[in-house]
């Protein structure tokens, strides 16, 4: 059964000089504030589409990750995943690059990037997320 989430911006003014609220309508976890700026210089308190998109793009793989390794028999006992999309102003979006590391027993550090390779491929978010250069770097924990 499909599932719908929502999020509405609300923005006044034109790009340079104006601003925004971004709010998670589905959930209800709050209202945060977009602008230029904070898009394309330092943040300064405020969100981007881009850290969204790291966001969802973390949280996404990870769910992915931990059930690939949990059908192959070595499910997690922590990952810690981060994924940074850098914005280029004028071009856009230039690239993703997912840093992973986990605790995973049993599982060798081929295995696990193996699996890392797998869910970066499957992830929902990676496959809407096609169009950009998406990087990896897994390893254990040491």
């Amino acid at each position: 059964m499909p599932v719908t989430r929502v999020a509405t911006t609300d923005w006044e003014g034109s790009l340079f000089e104006g601003a925004g609220k971004v709010t998670f309508d589905s959930s209800g976890l709050g209202t945060y504030d977009v602008s230029w700026p904070a898009r394309s210089e330092e943040p300064g308190g405020k969100t981007s589409p881009e850290e969204l998109i790291a966001a969802a793009h973390s949280a996404c793989f990870s769910m992915a990750f931990s059930n690939g390794l949990a059908k192959a028999g070595t499910p997690p006992t922590s990952l810690k995943t981060s994924a940074a999309v850098e914005f280029t102003p004028g071009t856009g979006i230039t690239g993703i690059e997912i840093t992973v590391v986990g605790v995973v027993p049993g599982i060798s550090e081929d295995d696990f990037v193996a699996a890392a390779q797998a869910a970066k491929e499957g992830c929902p978010v990676s496959k809407a997320l096609a169009g950009t250069t998406i990087t990896l770097k897994a390893s254990l924990a040491s």
